[in-house]
């Protein structure tokens, strides 16, 4: 191990901010899983009070109210309604992905902060659509991307930005799941759009993407299958007879700046991962280890590869521990902090726009069967 290397990845000391005595009025979209997670950092929070919620299934919200004891809560059928009767300092959109883009934009349209689950929308039209409005309305949008806030994903950017790897030339990632096919809005077009990449793909894209500075996008050979969400064998049957998004996706992406992007990403197959992720550069490489199940951290600690006074050597990089709230709750927190302070967006569109444009074009490359230009239309 060299000590010289691993005293500049040092972990930092987080320090937690001051509640603000403004009190935020909030409206939660969508009522379902995710949301739950959204209400709990809300209701930990002493400057938020939920005020109305919104679901397309009746009854739907006005029972997660209760289960989590929210009183004095509105109660309505639509996003538009609720934004047309409720004067709101910010908006938690944890709809299906197909609906993403009509909640993010009328809510901007309307003058209200949004904060957007991931992924962002479904198609890169969409997510150019929605930064449309963000730039009209010129409100907070922030993306859910809740890993960010872990200690490690930091540490992966401090590492690559720091230079010890010298120019980044190509990177490896992705994850998945051996058997994890999820169930409910996730497997069918009409509801997700897009299935493991929009779920957990995203997420590992977003790992690469933000460490080396979130370079454009400039070509997409991709493949996607679905030999397991859609087959009875591995799935429940009632299940694998709707399924029709993509349980297994994989992809050759050219970056910006010579960058190659080595990306796969899964629901089920026959192995346990499809391979740790990997940055090599000129001057170093990074290992980040694999998770069982892509959780938004790292499976173990990381290794820098280097050469050192003409010897090759290797430097362990400690785990490092998430101190404090959770991540859910410092990815709320983040967003409301933003609103309070006039301050930019903790995950902008500009960024999760790339990631968005990748995960559309490797579908439509799977499609056509052949390597597309990244097109993305002016905002």
């Amino acid at each position: 191990m060299s000590d010289a290397v691993l005293n500049q990845f040092t972990q930092a000391v987080e320090e937690e901010k001051k509640v603000s005595d403004r009190r935020l009025k909030i409206g939660i979209i969508g009522t379902g899983w995710i949301a739950e997670a959204h209400i709990e950092s809300y209701l930990d929070m002493d400057d938020v009070d939920i005020v109305a919620m919104a679901d397309l299934i009746p009854g739907k919200a006005e029972k997660f109210a209760a289960k989590y004891g929210v009183e004095g809560c509105r109660f309505y059928p639509s996003h538009k309604e609720m934004l047309d009767n409720e004067e709101l300092d910010g908006v938690s959109i944890c709809t299906y992905n197909m609906t993403h883009a009509e909640c993010a934009i009328y809510a901007l349209e309307k003058g209200v902060n949004v904060l957007l689950e991931k992924p962002m929308c479904v198609t890169t039209e969409e997510a150019v659509e929605i930064m449309r409005a963000e730039k009209k309305s010129g409100k907070i949008l922030s993306i859910g991307f809740q890993p960010r806030l872990d200690e490690n994903m930091k540490m992966v950017k401090q590492i690559v930005q720091s230079g010890v790897l010298g120019e980044i030339y190509y990177i490896q990632t992705g994850g998945g799941r051996r058997r994890g096919v999820p169930n409910s809005t996730f497997i069918e077009k009409k509801t997700a759009g897009i299935g493991a990449m929009g779920d957990i793909g995203c997420y590992s894209l977003d790992m690469v993407l933000n460490a080396i500075g979130y370079p454009k996008p400039l070509t997409v050979t991709g493949y996607t299958s679905a030999f397991f969400g859609a087959n009875p064998k591995y799935n429940n049957p009632a299940d694998a007879a709707r399924f029709n998004v993509e349980d297994f996706a994989a992809a050759f992406v050219r970056l910006e700046g010579g960058i190659i992007l080595d990306f796969r990403i899964s629901w089920a197959m026959h192995i346990d991962s499809p391979g740790d992720t990997i940055i090599l550069g000129k001057e170093g490489a990074l290992r980040i280890p694999a998770t069982d199940c892509w959780n938004g951290s790292i499976g173990g600690p990381m290794t820098i590869y280097s050469d050192m006074a003409g010897n090759q050597v290797e430097t362990k990089i400690p785990v490092c521990e998430n101190k404090g709230k959770g991540l859910f709750y410092k990815k709320v927190r983040s967003f409301l902090d933003a609103i309070l302070e006039n301050g930019k967006a903790p995950v902008p569109s500009s960024e999760i726009l790339y990631n968005q444009a990748i995960i559309d074009h490797i579908v439509k490359s799977a499609e056509l069967g052949k390597e597309i230009e990244v097109v993305i239309p002016e905002i």
